[in-house]
C-alpha cells in the first residue's frame, strides 16, 4: 500500500476554513458594521439558499440540530401520548428530540448493510399511538425514502428527516430533506456543513409547517413584545449563518472529494480479510460524512490505530435501547440484534475533503496490518 506511515486526524477543520477565509471575513465585517446579529439579513439569505439547495421552499435556522428536530416536531403537534418511531442506532439526540416533547420514542431495529432505518421493522412497530417516522440518514447515506413515505401515506403519519450528517446526500436524485413533511439539519462543525459552534435548520414544504417554526424559534411571537404561543429562544446566529453560506458553496466539490476518498478506501481495502466496508445502495448518493468500516476485536483495533497516530473514532457503541436513560422503555439486550452486532464492530477511519492520497495509504495499511495480526 506504499508509503511511510504518517499520522493522520480524524477531521482538519481548518483546512476548510482556510479555504473560505477570504469570503467569510469580508461578509464578517459587513456583520460588524450593520450590528446585525440576531435573524438578520444573513440568516435570511442563508436560509433561503439552503432551501433551494434541498429542493424545498423553506428553511428556518435554529440554535441546534437537535432543537431542529425537536422543533419540527412541535410543529406537527406531536406530544403526550405520542409515539414516534425512530431506529435504535443513532446519535441519542434522535430520541430525545421526541422526549422532550412528552411523546414516546418507539425503537426499531437497522438494515444489516445500510444501518439506516429498517422499512419492514416499522411495519411491525406501528401501534394506534404512532404519529410521526423518523428515518436517520446515518453516516451520509438516505435512508429508503420511498418505501419510508409508502408506509407514512399508508397509515396517515408524519415524516420527519433526521438529515444531521446528510448535507447533499440523495435517494434517486432528491436530495435529503426534501423527501419528508420537515427535515432537521444541524451545523455542528463537524458535519459536512458545519458552523463554527451549534447551529440547526428545519427544511420544509409546508407554508403551515414553516409559519409554526417561525413563531416556535423566537418566543412564540407575533410582534415584537406579543405573544400567541409557548415558544423558544432558538435562533440561528447571524455570524454562523454568514460562515455556513460560504461553506455551502462549496459543500458539493467537497462530497465529491470525500466520494473520491471513499472509493480509494475501497480499493486499498476491498482484499483485506476482516474488513467489512460500508455499503452504498444502488439508489443512494452518500456524501460520507463517517466511513465506517466494520472489523472483529474493534477495540483492540481502536487502540492499535490511535498509537500509530490514526484518528479513528466510534460512533454510538451503546445503542438506545440499552442506554440507560431509556431503561424505563422495557427494552432489553438482545430486542435488536442487527444493532447490538454493528455497535460492537464498527470503527470509523478519518474522511474530510483535504486528505491526501498518502494520508488515505497510511491509514489502510496501518488497518490491514492490526486487523492481520
Amino acid at each position: 500500500m506504499g508509503g511511510d506511515a504518517v499520522k493522520v486526524p480524524f477531521l482538519d477543520l481548518n483546512a476548510a476554513y482556510r479555504e473560505i477565509e477570504h469570503g467569510a471575513q469580508a461578509r464578517l465585517r459587513r456583520l460588524f458594521r450593520d450590528s446585525d446579529y440576531i435573524l438578520g439579513t444573513d440568516v435570511r439569505d442563508f436560509e433561503q439558499a439552503l432551501a433551494r439547495y434541498v429542493g424545498a421552499a423553506f428553511a428556518v435556522g435554529v440554535n441546534s440540530g437537535t432543537d431542529a428536530l425537536f422543533l419540527g416536531l412541535r410543529a406537527m403537534d406531536i406530544g403526550p401520548g405520542d409515539e414516534v418511531i425512530v431506529p435504535v442506532y443513532t446519535y441519542i439526540a434522535s430520541a430525545y428530540a421526541v422526549s422532550y416533547t412528552g411523546a414516546r420514542p418507539v425503537f426499531v431495529d437497522i438494515d444489516p448493510e445500510t444501518y439506516n432505518m429498517d422499512p419492514g421493522r416499522v411495519r411491525a412497530a406501528l401501534t394506534r399511538r404512532t404519529r410521526a417516522l423518523m428515518p436517520v440518514h446515518l453516516y451520509g447515506q438516505c435512508a429508503d425514502m420511498p418505501a419510508i413515505r409508502r408506509l407514512a401515506r399508508r397509515h396517515g403519519l408524519r415524516v420527519i428527516e433526521d438529515a444531521a450528517q446528510a448535507h447533499g446526500a440523495a435517494w434517486k436524485k432528491r436530495k435529503a430533506g426534501a423527501w419528508g413533511d420537515g427535515a432537521a439539519f444541524s451545523f455542528y462543525p463537524t458535519k459536512n456543513l458545519g458552523g463554527l459552534g451549534d447551529g440547526g435548520a428545519v427544511v420544509t414544504s409546508d407554508k403551515k409547517l414553516h409559519a409554526r417554526l417561525l413563531k416556535l424559534r423566537d418566543y412564540g411571537r407575533t410582534a415584537r413584545y406579543e405573544h400567541d404561543a409557548i415558544g423558544y429562544n432558538s435562533r440561528l446566529d447571524s455570524i454562523q449563518a454568514l460562515f455556513l453560506a460560504q461553506k455551502l458553496k462549496r459543500l458539493d466539490a467537497w462530497n465529491r472529494s470525500r466520494r473520491r476518498i471513499a472509493g480509494l478506501y475501497r480499493r486499498l481495502l476491498r482484499d483485506v480479510a476482516g474488513v467489512a466496508l460500508p455499503l452504498e445502495a444502488p439508489s443512494a448518493y452518500h456524501i460520507y460524512h463517517i466511513f465506517a468500516v466494520r472489523v472483529k476485536q474493534r477495540d483492540r483495533v481502536l487502540e492499535g490505530l490511535r498509537k500509530a497516530g490514526i484518528g479513528a473514532m466510534v460512533h454510538y457503541p451503546v445503542p438506545l435501547h440499552l442506554q440507560k436513560v431509556y431503561r424505563d422503555l422495557g427494552y432489553r439486550r438482545g430486542d435488536f440484534p442487527v444493532a447490538e452486532a454493528v455497535a460492537q464492530e464498527v470503527l470509523c477511519l478519518p474522511i474530510y475533503p483535504h486528505m491526501t492520497d498518502r494520508h488515505i495509504h497510511s491509514v489502510a495499511s496501518t488497518l490491514k496490518r492490526l486487523v492481520q495480526e
